[in-house]
């Protein structure tokens, strides 16, 4: 007890200032059981409306993505860049993402399915169920009713025909034109389209003009072209030789058969999803990426209008695009041009060091500076180095690539980096989880063929296991937070 003296002083002193803590003496504990003190926190999603993906591994909230919600808010262009090694589930969600994307009934779909087996490509199920036919392009059924796009298309302006064919020479050739071979293919397009300007050729019959009639002027060039220039008429065919043997492989070569002929009548451009189905070209041929820049050219042209629709075009296989230079630069155009008629455009790569240490690392670089959204799954350890590298990804997002399951991707949305997990429902998953599919998402496939209670337990145990590694990491990262600062 205290003395009466100590007790009228601690009463007196109480009465002017209040009431005086006692003093505690300090407790000493461990990071593991102090961290109870801090209340959870969770970054702030990206919004309510739009598509749901899936759910946040951290925080366990629903993440909502949608370009066209986020455009100009939080996004400043609305392309998609998505990577990752094969088996993590890529495939799984392009699928799920436009299967959702086209409830909205202002949304539109463009794929170029250049994956496939058993002679369809792998988005032929879903186009099935949605009553549509893919666009097939096959060198070997071309000759036979099949689909042809002709790159001199009257739909396609006079500068874009030109620009095309300028494409297609540089990408057979490896190598950029020349200006007089340039000056040679300028004289035969203008030449061809001085013929066919009014719709028919000079028997009256409606014709479009086509790559044989190109082939046909660089081999015996107009004498008034030499003239207006003051060559010699040999000079202007000599200076074309080359371009004419390189347009003469689609014309009568081994590609021939589906671009040297009028654009096939009855495509329709007004369905909710477009397939092109590029499974039956090699993806090592030079046809890849000729085809990829004609689609792609050929879509600007006949596909985007100002017609208020959201449209989304995705490539599968895009190092075709991106590694190119000359196809790059075409695309690089489109980008620029489709941002302004709401078009989002999705490129699907396996390893970003397939593009940006190729021949069109500037292009390259170009075309993912307007992917304000990026989505990387598993990789290895030096390649998600590299990969965090070149987008800049903060140093925990590098270090979690390579541990992450199936199914589970760090997503950058302009800054905004989380780790989610995509989720399927029962009612897309005979859809997504094809027997083609199975090919590149095994791990995740092989739960689908379970029975339903086994699936989800394994599902669940996916789940806690990358929970508990996030876990793992976020601690770790928090000791080395401490340990910096005893330091200092």
């Amino acid at each position: 007890m205290l003395d009466p003296l100590a007790a009228l002083t601690d009463a007196f002193t109480s009465f002017l200032f209040g009431k005086v803590e006692t003093t505690r003496l300090p407790v000493r504990t461990s990071t593991g059981q102090a961290q109870a003190v801090y209340l959870p926190t969770a970054a702030p999603g990206l919004g309510d409306s739009g598509v749901i993906i899936g759910r946040e591994v951290y925080s366990g909230k629903g993440y909502i993505y949608d370009p066209f919600q986020l455009y100009g808010q939080q996004l400043p262009a609305p392309h998609w860049l998505v990577l990752g090694e094969s088996g993590n589930g890529k495939s799984a969600l392009e699928k799920t993402y436009v299967l959702r994307q086209l409830r909205f009934r202002d949304r539109q779909v463009v794929v170029l399915d250049a994956q496939g087996e058993d002679g369809v490509g792998e988005w032929n199920l879903i186009a099935e169920q949605l009553g549509i036919t893919p666009i097939r392009l096959d060198p070997t059924a071309a000759l036979n009713g099949g689909i042809r796009l002709n790159p001199l298309d009257p739909s396609i302006t006079t500068t874009g025909q030109l620009a095309l064919l300028r494409t297609i020479i540089e990408v057979a050739m490896g190598r950029g034109l020349d200006e007089r071979s340039g000056f040679a293919l300028k004289v035969a397009h203008s030449t061809v389209l001085g013929e066919f300007g009014d719709g028919g050729d000079d028997s009256g019959a409606p014709r479009q003009p086509v790559l044989t009639d190109i082939v046909e002027q660089l081999r015996h060039p107009e004498a008034e072209a030499a003239e207006a220039m003051n060559v010699d008429i040999d000079d202007v065919r000599a200076w074309g030789l080359d371009v004419a043997l390189v347009l003469d492989r689609l014309v009568d070569g081994d590609l021939r058969g589906m671009f040297d002929g009028p654009t096939t009548a009855g495509i329709d451009l007004d369905a909710p999803l477009i397939v092109f189905d590029l499974s039956h070209i090699d993806r090592n041929s030079i046809a890849m990426p000729i085809l990829m820049a004609i689609v792609g050219v050929w879509l600007e042209h006949t596909w985007i209008r100002p017609d208020r629709k959201k449209r989304i075009f995705l490539v599968e296989e895009a190092w075709h695009i991106i590694n190119s230079p000359f196809v790059a630069q075409l695309f690089q155009r489109l980008l620029k041009f489709g941002r302004r008629l709401g078009l989002s455009f999705v490129a699907v790569v396996h390893h970003l060091s397939d593009v940006v240490d190729g021949a069109a690392a500037r292009e390259a670089a170009a075309i993912l500076k307007m992917a304000s959204t990026r989505t990387i799954y598993a990789q290895k350890a030096d390649e998600a180095r590299a990969t965090g590298q070149v987008l800049g990804l903060p140093r925990w997002a590098v270090e979690i690539i390579p541990t992450l399951t199936p199914g589970i991707a760090v997503w950058d949305v302009n800054g905004n980096v989380q780790v989610v997990k995509h989720l399927i429902t029962e009612a897309e998953r005979p859809l997504v989880y094809t027997d083609r599919a199975m090919t590149e998402a095994s791990e995740v496939s092989a739960s689908s063929a379970l029975p339903t209670d086994e699936a989800r337990a394994l599902e669940a145990a996916a789940d806690a296991e990358a929970e508990q590694r996030a876990e793992a990491l976020a601690l770790a990262r928090q000791l080395q937070g401490e340990s910096s600062e005893t330091v200092a």
